[in-house]
């Protein structure tokens, strides 16, 4: 049952990618600048992005975020439910922060009773402890196909009582009948939920909209609260999903990440992709690596064995071999760390068919997966500079290279080769620091520009007040009431 005097809003989206994510850190931010104690909701995520929480969980990325714009520690509750994709059928499933499963789709329904029920429980205790819950849907309502084992939108919204704002995205064409095509296919039921909706993304003048808002309002009888203009700052918050990858803007150093698969905690580049004094490729599958790569990225990703023979399939492991000899440089994060080493041993098939698979042998190390996943925070020592981030991951890498460790935090992590060209590290989020950022940068011949982290709030004022501009917010919230 609903819990009484709770003071939540939702915003469901038309499809994927509508910026709902974007749209409820912006109403966070509003909401905190109004006075309001506030925080973040989603039911259930799907995403490799993730971040681990200071209650020793991890959620997904947009929801720490987004407990950013509340100025909030991200906890586990914040995201009950996520979704990790491991094959294109399969995944692990992430309940209040730790692994509980890994499910096919088929056997998705089983779980959930199970799954809902930690989805309300980690909403009301949200609720008891906040003025307001800003909540974000996944995908769409719309598709009906999947309603009875829905937790993500309209099986939670009616389940917790929640009123939903339905999101539309102009830029993807066809708004009005995104709207009006979604009251038509779901239930009368689910449909009286909806108390209004907004359209994102708009181009141009606004004014040329004007009929078709209103044609909209008459035809589902819901209310607009307003149409908001694209936001170009956007680029400088992380990006909530893999299909907004985004080059840089910079020139200089040319840094090349290849997009692997699976690729995970992908925002670790977010603070390169800002510096003006780099150019930062995201290398499709299919392309081979630059011959004027300075710098190759192997990123983090959710299967390492997995995107090891992925990396293979594209021909990226040759590529790797030459750009080392032209005396190019390379830098492996997580599973990536994991793949330069001489080999990956999994004896219980944790990542995989059990067995014994051969590295890319770029660092002399070899790396064990075992089931137990290390989720923490940490704060040490890089390159003779503070450094901070955080670890999510399974398996431990040793050998003669992890004995000129990459950082201290405060233990000894990763790996440096001896001619200090090839690095490893377990460690996310570590160029979010203006000081480590810098003091590597620097041992690339490039000069950082700082203020990365005073970037991103300002950013996120900026955004609340691009829909505080827009939107009627006043009326958003009023709904929560």
């Amino acid at each position: 049952m609903p819990v009484k005097n709770t003071r939540a809003v939702m915003i469901q989206g038309t499809g994927s990618n509508v910026g709902k994510s974007m749209l409820v850190a912006g109403l966070c931010r509003a909401a905190l600048r109004r006075g309001l104690k506030v925080a973040p909701f989603k039911p259930q995520n799907m995403s490799n992005n993730a971040a681990v929480t200071v209650d020793g969980g991890e959620i997904g990325r947009a929801q720490a975020l987004q407990a950013r714009a509340c100025e909030l520690e991200a906890v586990t509750d914040m995201n009950p439910v996520l979704l990790k994709p491991e094959t294109d059928t399969g995944a692990q499933v992430i309940l209040h922060g730790h692994a509980i499963a890994r499910a096919q789709a088929g056997d998705y329904a089983a779980l959930r009773p199970r799954l809902l029920q930690g989805v309300l429980d980690s909403f009301h205790r949200l609720a008891k402890t906040h003025d307001l819950v800003i909540v974000e849907g996944a995908g769409s309502p719309a598709e009906v196909n999947l309603r009875s084992r829905d937790i993500a939108n309209m099986g939670f919204a009616c389940a917790a009582g929640v009123p939903v704002v339905l999101a539309g995205d102009i830029d993807r064409g066809g708004v009005i009948a995104q709207i009006v095509g979604t009251q038509a296919v779901i239930e009368a039921r689910d449909a009286a939920m909806i108390r209004g909706f907004l359209i994102n993304k708009f181009r141009g003048d606004p004014r040329l909209f004007d009929d078709g808002f209103r044609l909209i309002e008459a035809r589902t009888g819901w209310p607009g609260f307003g149409m908001v203009p694209w936001f170009d700052g956007a680029h400088r918050l992380p990006a909530e999903d893999a299909v907004d990858l985004r080059m840089s803007r910079g020139e200089g150093l040319h840094v090349v990440c290849l997009t692997l698969s699976r690729i995970a905690n992908f925002d670790d580049l977010d603070p390169l992709a800002a510096e003006p004094g780099l150019r930062l490729t995201m290398l499709k599958p299919g392309k081979p690596i630059p011959g004027d790569a300075d710098m190759v990225i192997i990123p983090g990703t959710k299967s390492t064995l997995g995107d090891l023979a992925f990396l293979r399939a594209q021909g990226w492991d040759q590529d790797l071999a030459g750009h080392v000899r032209r005396g190019g440089h390379v830098l492996g994060v997580c599973g990536g760390y994991q793949m330069l080493g001489r080999v990956i041993r999994d004896p219980l098939g944790t990542d995989g068919a059990a067995g014994r698979t051969k590295g890319l042998g770029l660092l002399d190390i070899e790396t064990e997966m075992a089931e137990t996943k290390r989720l923490v925070r940490v704060n040490g020592e890089a390159l003779g500079h503070p450094v901070s981030g955080y670890e999510i991951h399974m398996g431990q890498s040793t050998g003669p290279d992890c004995n000129r460790p990459f950082a201290h935090v405060p233990g000894p992590d990763g790996a440096v080769s001896r001619d200090g060209r090839i690095m490893g590290t377990y460690l996310h989020g570590l160029f979010a620091d203006d000081r480590f950022r810098a003091a590597y940068l620097e041992r690339l011949g490039v000069t950082s520009q700082p203020g990365y982290e005073t970037g991103v709030e300002q950013t996120l004022d900026e955004l609340a007040e691009h829909l505080e501009a827009h939107l009627d917010v006043t009326a958003i919230l009023a709904l929560a009431d």
